[in-house]
């Protein structure tokens, strides 16, 4: 499978999408005795990865009496060499009990610093607890001792300490490293038993979702741990999500940091997240003028920073997704969430805009959901995270890395009808090849908001009423929000499109503070935003 970015299929996005200089390229490989897993942990070390925690099934069945099984815990610890395709494996069992159930569990936030992989929270079965938890533990692993140990029958106890903080305790975040500080972002605590009926009809069970950025130092001499300078923004509005991707990034001006991008759920309605949140060592900022509609949930992820033309790309591998296109190229809003074979790009260029495209490439099945990319350390990764495009030898195919594991589904709708057969742990491996080109800006090919839409808000600034019309080049329903700087919603309404191509929105803006606002217009396959200003 090849895709060439010199030949968009379509985009989507409020801004036309610039030049992009890569060609991306997978291919599968047999890794015999491959571990089947999802939602796990990866370290690595001399080309060699280390695996733990995770599951060994597929999608969690509805039933609370059959969602997620002890029986399917990743009670196992292995090594790859992706480059040799041999697989070494030992059990984890002769770890301290709590350490032994924190690194069975499914959903680990995990960041490699260094020789050491740092483990937090986690979802699953606890013995000792009697009932589903999610960990509170901190767990630091040495990578190297370890992968060593396992390739040659040693104990690995020995190589894998812990402290307990409740901090800690976040299933479905994300973990990350910018400058020796680390952010657990987003993510839940959920305790008990899953149950689609929710917290008080059968077995019960105690969800939060954090809806926080906590930030801390770990401290690490090689025998002790300990955490230092924690600092937690909440923000319940914007930061309420989980099982999303959060993507090491350049922003335009130089700043390094990360993208929250989609992600659940929207804290009014069980649908997946549009929006965007970066996050730099200043704070964090909402992305209300960007709408990331392809690949939602968690999946294997690859950045790629163009330094020439100051251009941020991220790829998308499969995984869930609201939304899809179909065999005729038609978006499709499926608000069951599927699965999706959807390998998407976006793109943030150096005007700060960003666009979003599905490429022509495509899994080779509903699989992605779970599974990880794993760059290869011989190529050039700014921070071991972000591929640095012009690091690449031009016209050169090069291998970057690799995609394992995650769930892999026989059809795009199971939930229903899930009983455990329709979907399963993946042990797939793919290679993942880029070729820097000299390829030209593909910009007048796609098919983007501006396009689409034509946005007037007047009077700009605003005392009393703010109106807002907006003219359609083809029929469609939408909804116009208006928004302050935080992101937060302040009116919204829908629009009815389909008649005249055009509507007129006014918003009452009498009672709101003098300042700066925006307006947002989106129908679910392209979004427009323009600054307002209500002065009174």
């Amino acid at each position: 499978m090849k895709y060439f970015l010199t030949a968009l299929f379509l985009s989507i996005g409020f801004q036309s999408y610039s030049q992009s200089n890569f060609e991306l390229e997978m291919e599968e490989v047999t890794l015999p005795n491959a571990p089947e897993l999802h939602s796990f942990v990866v370290g690595q070390h001399d080309g060699k990865w280390l695996l733990i925690g995770g599951r060994t099934d597929g999608l969690h069945q509805r039933q609370p009496f059959a969602a997620f099984l002890a029986t399917a815990n990743n009670v196992m610890a292995y090594v790859v060499d992706p480059a040799t395709l041999e697989v070494w494996s030992t059990s984890i069992s002769s770890l301290p009990t709590s350490v032994y159930e924190q690194l069975q569990s499914t959903n680990m936030e995990f960041v490699q610093r260094d020789t050491v992989v740092y483990v937090t929270g986690g979802y699953g079965y606890s013995a000792t607890a009697g009932d589903h938890i999610t960990h509170a533990n901190l767990t630091a692993v040495n990578v190297p001792t370890t992968i060593n140990r396992i390739i040659n029958g040693g104990n690995i106890s020995n190589q894998i300490r812990t402290l307990n903080d409740a901090n800690m305790a976040v299933t479905g975040g994300y973990l990350g490293l910018l400058d020796n500080t680390f952010y657990l972002v987003g993510g839940q605590y959920f305790e008990g038993r899953y149950n689609p009926m929710g917290p008080n009809n059968g077995p019960g069970f105690i969800q939060e979702y954090s809806d926080a950025i906590r930030k801390f130092t770990i401290n690490d001499n090689g025998s002790t741990l300990s955490i230092s300078n924690f600092t937690e923004t909440v923000d319940a509005a914007n930061l309420h999500r989980r099982d999303y991707n959060m993507v090491a990034q350049v922003f335009p001006n130089g700043t390094t940091g990360f993208t929250v991008f989609s992600g659940v759920f929207q804290p009014t309605v069980d649908l997946p997240w549009h929006n965007t949140v970066d996050v730099t060592a200043s704070g964090y900022t909402v992305n209300n003028s960007f709408d990331q509609l392809l690949n939602q949930y968690h999946s294997a992820h690859l950045p790629i920073f163009d330094a020439a033309n100051n251009e941020m790309h991220t790829i998308f591998f499969g995984g869930i997704s609201r939304y899809y296109y179909d065999a005729n190229g038609n978006l499709v809003d499926d608000q069951n969430v599927p699965f999706v074979k959807t390998v998407s790009l976006v793109t943030r260029q150096a005007s700060g805009s960003m666009s979003e495209t599905r490429l022509e490439l495509q899994m080779p099945g509903f699989l992605g959901s779970g599974a990880e990319f794993i760059p290869l350390e011989s190529v050039s990764y700014l921070n071991e995270q972000i591929l640095e495009l012009n690091a690449l030898q031009p016209d050169e195919r090069t291998l970057v890395g690799y995609i394992h594991g995650g769930i892999e589904s026989s059809l795009e709708n199971i939930f229903f009808i899930n009983d455990g057969s329709q979907s399963w742990a993946s042990g797939r491996l793919f290679k993942v090849y880029i070729t820097a080109t000299n390829a030209t800006g593909v910009g007048s090919t796609d098919v983007t908001a501006d396009d689409v839409f034509e946005l007037e808000s007047y009077p700009n600034p605003a005392t009393q009423l703010l109106n807002v019309t907006i003219t359609s080049a083809y029929r469609t329903i939408g909804t116009v929000e208006l928004l302050d700087t935080s992101g937060k919603l302040i009116h919204s309404t829908q629009l009815n499109l389909q008649k005249d191509h055009s509507g007129v929105v006014q918003f009452d803006c009498s009672k709101l503070a003098n300042g700066n606002y925006s307006v947002r217009f989106s129908n679910g396959a392209f979004s427009k935003s323009q600054q307002v200003i209500i002065a009174h």
